[in-house]
């Protein structure tokens, strides 16, 4: 089973959207500051996510949500 997540930053309150197969290694990787693109906003939350059978729809999703851009869309789904 794979997973589309998005994370909070804590600190600017900025969002990342990702996916993986295992969410708590991955967001232990982003807290470490392992993951270039998350590291300066240390520490990160999750606040959304669905499960998905196949990486290949969990990467579709996650690119979705991604073009989303922070409009409704995603507001809606960090806001359940």
């Amino acid at each position: 089973m794979y997973h589309v997540y998005i994370l909070q930053s804590k600190i600017n309150n900025k969002y990342y959207v990702g996916h993986s197969h295992d969410v708590d290694n991955r967001l232990s990787r982003h807290n470490r500051g392992l993951v270039r693109s998350t590291k300066s906003g240390r520490p990160w939350q999750v606040i959304y996510q669905e499960d998905w059978e196949s990486k290949n729809d969990a990467y579709r999703r996650e690119m979705q949500i991604k073009s989303y851009k922070g409009g409704e869309a995603f507001k809606k789904l960090i806001n359940r």
